[in-house]
């Protein structure tokens, strides 16, 4: 690009479905032409982990989008049409094999005083039926878990029971117990109470980390989430109101089942072939007594549009003083080659292009680390993208801010990007106030700042965990900081395989 410092305008970015057939808006593409790769052709086997009530539940909402489902006095999110109808396959109750949850059971794990000790036992209970079921070959192609609300209530960092509820009493104390993680007591009886304290207090992060070496893929429901009419507030209405959003709740409930089950919605239309786009993902480990230890991931996505993670090394990677994560030399490269190998093994030969995406500039040695992970036939372009630089852009006589997909760019390396902003397919804005662009620099290696730009802008469509014209920020990032959350939700060690995208969201 010869020219700097100008306004451009970027093309929505298209993705493909069933037939060859492109276009913008994934609910769109769905309903016209159907899912991209349906691997379920006879339909989806559940398999539910649940109260009897919980099934009831599931069942029931089952049912209710085997129909179309519309958004109340909401025109702005399209309706659902119903499952088979968009997915070309069946989802009903019939193919089921249920894991029961009883009241007993809940009872003897949910009223610990200590929030570490009732998280751990209440997901010890259900992943323990999981991993029992499976050994068992009950083979079910997504396990939906179905949580009375109680379990999201009390089973959450900072949670507290009221004390009428509490059934057994605290037997230590998180810095006694952590005293005993890292330096183990004689007594096995200290040990026995500080095993609750190496895993995190939220039960959603906790499930998804211990089923990790199973390779379980999981849903997760509150009961009120499928059901919010039977849960009301003292003046007769839910206390969440899901009616403006039934149809996109429906929407992204089903885009999220059928590709647990191995089924691709759509990917994207235009990427350049051999391109492959890697997030990288830090969480500092607050089981260390070192507050530097963090633990570092990637996320990488091909043209195909898969979703691999990848966990790298517990090390002392975080800087206080700026607030930044930088790997040292060595695990750069390992983590680099885990990548490379793994696209290798599954398109046939190492990538062309390879973009490491990061919120943070790459320091010198981390990058020699990274470059000296690839070969000279892949080029490696470091991208730093930020989303707290202020720049506000107003469009003079109009109740809409500017469009989506404009780009200022600021020279042949940096420019802010406004992946929010009107959209005229939905004749409205999908941000709430004007919105602030994304800043993106390219930090390290050689690319064209524009081909950046339009890799960002389509990476923002690849959130099969909800279906909606388009997120705020590409995915490689989008997910970077609740993986690390589930990454240091339990003590997984450093063998970890490479696993799908499904199995952390």
């Amino acid at each position: 690009m010869n020219n700097i410092k100008q306004l451009i305008k970027l093309d929505e970015p298209k993705i493909l479905f069933a037939h060859s057939q492109k276009m913008e808006d994934p609910r769109d593409g769905l309903t016209l032409f159907g899912p991209l790769e349906n691997n379920k052709p006879y339909g989806i086997r559940n398999g539910v982990v649940s109260t009897k009530d919980g099934l009831r539940k599931f069942n029931e909402y089952l049912k209710s989008i085997q129909a179309p489902v519309y958004n109340n006095n909401n025109i702005t999110r399209p309706m659902f049409p119903g499952f088979e109808a968009v997915f070309r396959m069946a989802w009903n109750p019939d193919k089921m094999i249920h894991v029961e949850i009883t009241d007993a059971e809940l009872g003897k794990t949910l009223y610990y005083e200590d929030s570490h000790t009732r998280t751990f036992e209440t997901v010890s209970l259900i992943a323990n039926k999981l991993i029992a079921a499976q050994d068992d070959d009950a083979t079910a192609d997504v396990w939906f878990v179905i949580l009375p609300d109680e379990v999201y209530q009390y089973c959450r960092p900072n949670s507290a029971l009221n004390k009428e509820l509490i059934v057994t009493k605290k037997t230590t104390t998180k810095t006694r117990a952590k005293k005993f993680i890292s330096e183990p007591s004689l007594f096995a009886q200290d040990n026995e109470e500080s095993e609750p304290f190496k895993y995190e207090a939220n039960f959603h992060n906790q499930l998804k980390a211990r089923l990790l070496p199973h390779s379980i893929p999981t849903q997760i429901f509150r009961e009120s989430t499928l059901s919010p009419n039977e849960y009301l507030n003292g003046f007769g209405y839910p206390k969440r109101d899901f009616s403006k959003i039934y149809g996109h709740l429906a929407w992204t409930i089903s885009t999220a089942a059928f590709y647990k089950t191995g089924g691709r919605p759509w990917k994207l239309a235009d990427i350049r072939k051999g391109v492959c786009y890697l997030g990288l993902v830090y969480k500092q480990d607050d089981r260390s007594n070192n507050p530097r230890n963090a633990c570092c991931a990637a996320q990488m996505f091909l043209d195909s549009g898969d979703g691999i993670v990848f966990k790298g090394a517990v090390g002392p990677w975080y800087n206080k003083k700026n607030g930044e994560y930088h790997l040292k030399k060595k695990q750069a490269s390992e983590l680099i080659r885990i990548a490379v190998d793994t696209y290798s093994q599954k398109e046939g030969s190492p990538p062309k292009e390879l973009f490491i995406h990061a919120r943070t500039k790459f320091n010198q040695e981390e990058w020699e680390g990274f470059l000296s992970g690839v070969t000279a036939e892949t080029n490696l372009v470091g991208v730093t993208i930020k989303t707290n630089v202020p720049l506000k852009i107003y469009r003079q006589e109009s109740k809409f801010p500017m469009m989506r997909g404009l780009a200022y760019i600021e020279s042949r390396s940096s420019a802010f990007l406004w992946s929010k902003g009107f959209v005229p397919r939905l004749e409205t804005s999908l941000a709430m106030e004007v919105p602030n662009p994304l800043y993106i620099s390219i930090s390290k290696g050689e690319a064209e700042i524009e081909t950046v730009l339009k890799d960002v802008l389509a990476l923002t469509k690849l959130n099969y965990n909800a279906c909606v014209y388009g997120d705020g920020e590409p995915v490689t990032l989008r997910f970077a900081d609740a993986i690390g959350e589930i990454l240091t939700a339990a003590p997984l060690g450093d063998k970890t395989p490479p696993l799908s995208f499904k199995y952390y969201i």
